[in-house]
Parts: structure tokens; sequence; C-alpha cells
């Protein structure tokens, strides 16, 4: 899909997604000192709403301009500000990096995939910590809802090969409780979590 067809899917008055946070975002940000954020194709903006409302300096980049508008609203209607900025994850490029970098769900096939987490993880600051969560492998087969297609979906493997320099804090897959019309269900994901020394 390209940034129109995103667009589409955005023009509804309603969110696309939930505005709740991500819950392993939660886990993990909700022990780190605020300082500035990055939300890499972070879409209607709620995982940068969220920080934000916990003292970040919280920037998201999209390439749907409808996506952005909305995560610009959702931010007022919580009375914090975002900064938004139009660009494709897997080309842009960041200019002073940021102290936390979260990717969520960004389902893409390769290469674009490794283009996008390169991306992220050119974005961390020294010291900085990045986190990139989504749709597991073994969740097209075992787990709830998600992509069919096994192309867009990660192992942590997928994650970890492109870190570079960064260090590893949890690398693996993890279980997510989803709310369904029948009752909860179980859906699978990967979550990497990783920091850059200090300067």
């Amino acid at each position: 899909m390209d940034a129109s067809d995103w667009d589409e899917r955005y023009a509804s008055r309603e969110l696309v997604w939930t505005a709740a946070p991500n819950e392993f975002l939660v886990e993990f940000a909700s022990e780190l000192t605020p300082g500035r954020s990055l939300d890499l194709a972070g879409g209607e903006g709620r995982s940068s709403v969220w920080l934000a409302e916990r003292g970040w300096d919280a920037t998201c980049v999209d390439f749907s301009s409808v996506g952005l508008a909305k995560a610009v609203e959702l931010a007022a209607s919580r009375e914090v500000t975002i900064t938004t900025v139009e660009a494709d994850a897997t080309s842009w490029r960041c200019e002073d990096p940021f102290d936390l970098v979260v990717m969520l769900y960004l389902q893409l096939p390769e290469p674009a995939r490794t283009r996008a987490l390169e991306a992220a993880v050119a974005s961390v600051a020294d010291g900085g910590t990045l986190i990139v969560v989504a749709h597991d492998v073994d969740n097209v087969t075992r787990g709830h809802g998600g992509p069919s297609d096994e192309a867009v979906c990660y192992e942590p493997d997928d994650v970890t090969r492109v870190l570079g320099d960064l260090e590893v804090v949890e690398a693996g897959r993890r279980v997510r409780v989803v709310a369904t019309p029948d009752g909860p269900a179980e859906a699978i994901d990967t979550v990497v979590v990783a920091s850059r020394p200090p300067g």
C-alpha cells in the first residue's frame, strides 16, 4: 500500500486503530526518562500522543497526510502537542537523533523492511532506546489478527541483524491478549528493545 491508499483508509472520522498505546511500548517506555521521541510510521499518532502526555517531546513520522492530521487532532483532544513529519519511513533520515525511537506494526516485505529498520536504528541517539514491535510470522498460523502474508511478518532476527552497535535488551516473541466478540484471543508479536551506548 502506498500513501494514497493509507490516506483513503484514514479518511474516516473514526480512528482506524485504537487510541490506546501498545502494551509493550507502555512496558518499556514507562521506565525511561522523557526526552525526544520518534514514532516512525506512526499513523494516527496514538504512540506519540501517549508519549507527549508523559513529558516527551514527541515527533510522529508517516507518509499519510490524512493520518498525520488525525494525529494532530488526537493530540489536541488530549491537550498535548506533537510534531508531525510527512515522510516515508523507508527513506527518511533525521538530522538530530532521538532518545527514544519506536516502530510499531510497520508490516513490510523485504527489502523495504530492512530500509525502515535501518532508518530507525540510525535515528537513535547515544544513550537512546529503540523499541520495535510487529506481527510475528508465527501469528499467521497460531495467532489472532494481523496480516495473513508471512512475507510482511517479522521474526526477531529480522530486527537484531540490523542493529549495528545497539545492544539488545530483549529480542523474542511475546503473546498479546486481544479482546474479541468471542472472548480473549492471543496474538504473537516480535518484540525487540535495544539501546545505543552513551557517547
